[in-house]
């Protein structure tokens, strides 16, 4: 498939563990699973850095787990893209700088700034052994709904890209406002500006929190497509269950209508990462195999 590398969001799901079919039977450790898994794709994006901070021993192992030349998108930790953040999943020594009035929900404009330049530092130096493995691909920034296309959220985003200078970012945007009649060129310029790569957004459409599909590519080295599935009817319900958000089987044909535009947005780029998001047992896997073969 020449400069396209397609895999899923996450290697441990629960429900892609307890279906049994993607795993080979006796595959039960983290290092075996990641180790078949590897044998099967070229790429993986790491969610659980989004739900707390990543450590340096994980990525080390990681990296060690893996081929030569397989790559990994990490998510950015939740606190950084603007979402709420439980002062639980910080490190221990930063939960008691918070102090005991800390509120029970933190985000990151009301973190004091001496500990977000720690959890920046810290999520920084978890990544480097990925990094000098040569295996980390994107550090893929998806911001909450709320972060709107206007000066404060433009700011923050543009505040991210140089927290996390040296890297290359990804960043997928949640809300309508960033594109939609001449927002959507005026997005793409801001990217390319700050030198970040555009996130291709398949999913549900007729939200405030859904964006269309720009196949474009705003960075040289990397153009990205994440799919989400197109499941309206549970979209946006109020759940402890993501995996309901993202429980869509794409059709062959659905996925064959994408592949001329996927050829033409690799084009773009030194490379086009794939991620299909769709997390519910074993869709993600099932449907990359399939969108590998119909490249291929």
């Amino acid at each position: 498939m020449g400069n396209i590398l397609i895999g899923s969001a996450s290697w441990t799901d629960k429900t892609l563990i307890e279906c049994g079919r993607f795993y080979p039977k006796g595959c039960s450790s983290a290092e075996a699973r990641l180790r078949h898994y590897a044998t099967q794709f070229p790429l993986v994006e790491v969610d659980s850095s989004y739900y707390g901070m990543p450590t340096p021993v994980n990525a080390q192992l990681w990296a060690q787990r893996t081929p030569e030349h397989f790559t990994f998108n990490v998510k950015a930790f939740r606190l950084f893209t603007g979402h709420q953040t439980s002062p639980v999943v910080l490190h221990k020594d930063l939960q008691q700088a918070l102090g005991p009035d800390a509120p029970k929900v933190l985000y990151y404009k009301d973190t004091p700034r001496e500990i977000a330049d720690e959890l920046w530092r810290r999520f920084s130096e978890a990544l480097e052994p990925l990094r000098q493995a040569g295996k980390l691909g994107a550090v893929h920034f998806q911001f909450a709904p709320w972060v709107l296309r206007n000066r404060e959220g433009m700011a923050h985003v543009a505040h991210c890209v140089e927290k996390m200078e040296g890297h290359l970012l990804s960043v997928e945007f949640r809300n309508k406002s960033w594109f939609g009649g001449e927002n959507t060129a005026r997005t793409l310029e801001f990217e390319r500006r700050l030198g970040v790569a555009h996130t291709i957004v398949d999913g549900p459409q007729g939200f405030a929190n859904s964006v269309p599909d720009i196949w474009e590519a705003t960075h040289p080295r990397l153009a990205l497509l994440r799919l989400h599935g197109r499941n309206h009817d549970t979209w946006n319900i109020k759940s402890n269950a993501s995996s309901s958000r993202f429980d869509y089987w794409y059709s062959k044909e659905e996925l064959a209508a994408m592949v001329p535009r996927i050829r033409e947005v690799a084009g773009l780029a030194d490379s086009l990462h794939i991620v299909f998001n769709t997390n519910y047992e074993d869709q993600g896997q099932v449907n990359a195999k399939l969108l590998m073969s119909l490249l291929q």
